[in-house]
């Protein structure tokens, strides 16, 4: 476990400094988010048309976790309406369902945020709360832009019982029963080997200004796994959604970032709020590359898996055997999908068998 410190608070110079960079948006952004009433109102405009956020706040003092009392978090999940997301969301619920009662587990309620702007036919298999989607083309087809906006509103609009939040994402699978890894006003998050703050510091100075301090208090994350308290999430979220846009704004930022891009977008708009996370490497692994289950709570199965029928891992080629989400884009996997060959890792071997688990006891699987 890590606990990453020496943040600065905010200054005046700051704040002056953070509305001058913030203020070169292009009037085409503007005009299509100020076209839109429930988006204006988290948007800040100035004179020159910009866009930026509210003055950040100091980072909440250290709260120890009292010996043997439980600090439920609310688990939530940002989903859309297409099936390819449907099935991951149905199976990660399922075992959501198997491991929250357990023993160790910390989980409480659950809700699937649909930001597609209607319902599906899953609103009565899993709990959900529908939100909008960004006003049309301003996600420019990167869908998960859509998420920190999905986030600002169920926050506004939603009643929830816990103090704390995890971010997951449909893709997630919990394979043992999860605690509450955070302490107080320090979240706790997973470190992503790709996020590289001081790589990318050039970029990243357009965002986060030399009075916040050095850019390696901008922690290598992204949104999801967090488990954060609540009321630092609503501080949060719409910075976090305003630095999304201005990075998908910023060619330059867009080209370097690619599909990580919201991911640094929440780190910076943590840091910029004095926020930093405690870093558990236990908090998820990711096949083929992690091996072994060990003592983490989490499968996320972005990764294809592919190997030939010796065991032998063929990243990058098409595997005799293989398992890819993306190969079921369009509808659910079939049930029963053959087991990896002799030789695979456990991590890849359990993640099949909890998908087929899952698929196997979900009513009206092949339903899209």
């Amino acid at each position: 476990m890590i606990v990453r410190r020496n943040m600065r608070r905010a200054s005046p110079l700051f704040l002056v400094t953070l509305v001058l960079g913030f203020c070169f948006a292009t009037y085409n952004l503007v005009t299509i988010v100020m076209h839109n009433r429930s988006i204006s109102k988290w948007m800040v405009d100035d004179s020159n048309g910009g866009i930026f956020f509210d003055p950040v706040i100091g980072r909440p003092e250290n709260m120890s976790k009292p010996k043997n009392a439980k600090l439920p978090f609310h688990v939530a999940l940002t989903a859309t309406d297409a099936p390819y997301s449907k099935w991951q969301c149905r199976i990660m619920y399922y075992w959501y369902k198997k491991q929250k009662d357990l023993p160790g587990s910390e989980m409480g309620g659950f809700t699937r945020i649909l930001h597609s702007g209607s319902p599906d036919n899953l609103m009565d298999e899993i709990p959900t709360i529908i939100v909008d989607p960004l006003p049309a083309g301003l996600d420019r087809g990167y869908i998960v832009l859509n998420r920190p906006w999905a986030f600002v509103q169920w926050l506004e609009k939603a009643t929830i019982e816990e103090e704390y939040i995890l971010m997951a994402e449909p893709d997630h699978i919990f394979v043992t029963p999860l605690p509450n890894l955070a302490h107080g006003g320090y979240p706790a998050a997973f470190p992503f080997f790709y996020i590289k703050p001081a790589q990318n510091e050039k970029l990243l100075r357009k965002f986060f200004p030399e009075e916040m301090g050095p850019v390696t208090n901008i922690d290598p994350i992204g949104n999801s796994p967090v488990i954060i308290k609540k009321d630092l999430l609503e501080k949060i979220s719409p910075t976090w959604m305003n630095v999304s846009l201005k990075m998908k704004d910023d060619p330059e930022t867009d080209k370097a970032f690619g599909w990580v891009l919201e991911m640094y977008a929440y780190a910076v708009a943590s840091a910029l709020h004095g926020v930093q996370h405690i870093l558990r490497k236990d908090f998820m692994l990711q096949p083929p590359w992690d091996l072994e289950i060990g003592k983490k709570f989490i499968i996320h199965y972005t990764y294809g898996c592919d190997y030939n029928m010796k065991g032998e891992l063929t990243y990058g080629k098409l595997g005799e055997w293989r398992f890819d989400k993306r190969s079921f884009l369009r509808g659910p996997p079939p049930r029963n999908l053959p087991l990896p060959p002799s030789g695979v890792p456990e991590s890849v071997v359990t993640l099949v068998k909890m998908v087929n688990e899952a698929t196997a006891n979900i009513p009206n699987w092949d339903t899209e």
